[in-house]
């Protein structure tokens, strides 16, 4: 694999380097670990705080008087980023289609590193009381508000500048950010669990993964800032075809493809959150039936099947289209669905681990596409909107609703197989979404 790439890659700059000289352009190496080290360093942010959910949250900075109360509380403030990402997405849409992608990009990650260290200088509810959770929120909103103008921006930065024939390639680099900084995380909570005894963790080793986060920003925006604007915008820019309110324009005339869109992305983030930081509550918190550092490693193994599933689905895209690969994408998501159940409450290593590594592949395969799909389907004068919209109002659905659907089906007797079933339904609609998009490979993005 790693030689395809890098002969597609040494054959790609070849061909710019005829073409520079007419009119300067990234470099597609650039282009390449531009887009992806920005949604690494984002993912990580937006990971450590979904594993201190399931971790240290709770118990930290909400009253214990009531544990499912707590539990609910605890996966709300979760939430409360997935709420924040439509309005990033309108705010950071607005300015991307506006001005251009790479100052936007700039400004997501700073308000989206800012808000996450300082999240490691939190006082806790029994320090301050009620004013820490709300602080909480606040910058959770804030992560939320700089991711929801991250994505769209990353992937629009891949797409593009891609050349013919390989946008979905292109595109899925953005979508390598979110496994790799999700085993940083994980690495960094396991680094802590083991190096600190577990008082000092629960005090103030928690907050180490926050603040280490403004390290990363720094490289984030270094290479961000080395980048220039993206022919597609320099060529609406240069002809002043910008439209005034980009939001409106996409409510108005995109309304279709905005649903579906938003509709097609519910799977894979409501299969994220149940994968990832429900079961490891479930599984280490719930029933402890493993200890945290166990199911951390498990997760970690996991996230690799998610990268590994991201090129393969992506080439399959370049080659057959993107409608059939995510079609076949849902179908593996409503199987891990089925699975889920069972492969939780087994209390078996390897059968967890390799169960979680399913549920995670089937999450980069169906996650790869969207890079290039949720480009594709809109103009470039509403692009960052349309893209990061129907990216972040997918992952409300995927990633709000799913806390309040889990405390009811937990309630049963066997909620547990039910929360499978949950995931597998959220599939078959996400599944009849995509039957009504267009196939969209071979679309011309500077002419569209």
């Amino acid at each position: 694999m790693s030689t395809v790439f890098e002969e597609s890659f040494e054959s790609m700059d070849a061909t710019m380097a005829t073409t520079e000289a007419a009119e300067p352009r990234n470099s597609y190496v650039r282009v390449a670990f531009a887009s992806f080290i920005g949604t690494a360093v984002e993912f990580y942010d937006f990971y450590i705080f979904g594993l201190a959910t399931a971790l240290f949250i709770g118990p930290l900075f909400f009253p214990s008087t009531n544990p499912e109360a707590q539990t609910l509380l605890t996966f709300l403030t979760f939430g409360v980023a997935f709420v924040a990402r439509p309005v990033g997405s309108a705010l950071f849409g607005h300015f991307g289609d506006r001005i251009g992608r790479k100052t936007t990009l700039v400004a997501s990650l700073l308000i989206m590193g800012i808000s996450t260290t300082l999240i490691g200088f939190l006082p806790t509810y029994y320090s301050i009381g009620f004013i820490a959770p709300i602080l909480l929120c606040i910058l959770r909103f804030g992560q939320g508000l700089g991711l929801g103008g991250e994505w769209g921006g990353a992937a629009l930065l891949a797409t593009e500048n891609a050349p013919k024939g390989k946008r979905a390639l292109f595109g899925m680099f953005p979508q390598l950010g979110p496994p790799i900084g999700f085993v940083a995380a994980c690495g960094i909570f396991i680094a802590i669990e083991q190096m600190l005894p577990p008082e000092a963790v629960n005090s103030w080793g928690w907050r180490v993964p926050f603040i280490l986060s403004s390290v990363l920003v720094i490289v984030g925006l270094y290479v961000r800032l080395s980048i220039i604007e993206s022919p597609a915008f320099k060529k609406i820019e240069k002809a002043e075809k910008q439209v005034q309110i980009p939001l409106m324009e996409m409510f108005t005339k995109h309304t279709k493809m905005l649903a579906v869109g938003s509709i097609s992305m519910v799977a894979c983030y409501t299969l994220f959150f149940i994968i990832t930081v429900f079961s490891l509550q479930y599984g280490t918190v719930t029933t402890h039936v493993y200890t945290r550092t166990e199911y951390l490693v498990m997760l970690s193994i996991a996230v690799m099947f998610m990268a590994i599933a991201s090129p393969i689905s992506a080439l399959l895209c370049d080659r057959y289209g993107r409608k059939p690969i995510l079609l076949l994408s849902y179908f593996i998501i409503m199987a891990a669905g089925l699975l889920f159940g069972m492969s939780v409450t087994s209390g078996n290593v390897i059968w967890t681990t390799i169960y979680l590594s399913f549920g995670l592949f089937a999450m980069g395969f169906n996650f790869a596409p969207m890079g290039a799909f949720l480009s594709e389907i809109f103009p470039t004068q509403v692009r960052y909107t349309g893209a990061s919209m129907t990216y972040n109002l997918g992952g409300i659905l995927g990633g709000s609703l799913p806390p309040f659907a889990i405390t009811y089906l937990m309630g049963f007797e066997k909620g547990i197989y039910y929360v499978g079933y949950y995931l597998a339904v959220i599939g078959i609609i996400s599944f009849i979404a995509i039957t009504f998009s267009k196939e969209t490979k071979d679309i011309d993005l500077m002419d569209n």
